[in-house]
């Protein structure tokens, strides 16, 4: 079943009672309690955005996060009673899209989940597709001439990263920032991971179509959109 959104915190009349009033207002909502109930959610389920909690009965929030964006690239907004910045910070860095305070106003909190559902609904991150070429970010899938192309985790990552900048010139300074977050990765690594996934994508690897090198400033991502 598809939702809106999945809610994920150990406290229980807090999370029922917030599904209840998304729900309410046309935001279909879903609940559970802990990690391994949201694993299982995942195995028949999808949402398209996540309500999270950094403190979690079975396991913590952050670990959870971790987990997930080897899965999915989906908004995570991390909610928490916690007021460190020290946790915003590593919310925002391990891949949270955002941080609430808690005890929340249900009707700020509802606007805000709908403002991420518009944008991630609107947006073309949800993946490229051509006669050649498919990319589904939510399921992390990448199929060529409809076969399932490996990558790993990194490589989709750098991959996804190039298509949601599609047509522009992206740096390498800024593919280290963001998608290794290290700023001091080297080219060499970076070149490697590139001949990877055109070695998976491209039709001729040497004779690229998709990624395509802008010598002195780094790469850019081409498509042929249908």
């Amino acid at each position: 079943m598809k939702y809106d959104c999945l809610i994920i915190d150990d406290e229980e009349l807090l999370a029922d009672s917030t599904a209840e009033y998304f729900n309410l207002f046309g935001v279909k909502t879903a609940v559970v309690y802990n990690a391994s109930d949201c694993r299982s959610f995942f195995r028949e389920n999808t949402a398209e955005l996540l309500l999270l909690d950094i403190n979690l009965g079975d396991s913590s929030g952050f670990e959870l996060c971790r987990e997930l964006r080897e899965k999915t690239e989906i908004p995570i907004l991390f909610i928490s009673a916690r007021t460190s910045d020290d946790d915003k910070i590593v919310a925002l860095n391990i891949g949270g899209d955002d941080y609430v305070q808690k005890p929340y106003s249900l009707g700020v909190l509802l606007a805000k989940v709908k403002v991420v559902l518009r944008r991630y609904g609107q947006s073309v991150n949800k993946g490229y597709t051509d006669g050649w070429l498919k990319v589904d970010f939510g399921a992390r899938e990448v199929l060529v001439d409809g076969k399932t192309a490996r990558l790993t985790s990194l490589e989709f990552k750098l991959l996804s990263y190039l298509i949601k900048n599609e047509n522009r010139v992206v740096s390498k300074q800024e593919l280290f920032e963001k998608v290794w977050e290290d700023k001091f990765t080297g080219d060499g690594t970076l070149n490697v991971h590139i001949r990877k996934i055109r070695e998976a994508i491209e039709r001729e690897p040497g004779r690229p179509q998709y990624i395509l090198t802008v010598w002195g400033d780094g790469y850019k991502f081409v498509g042929e959109k249908q």
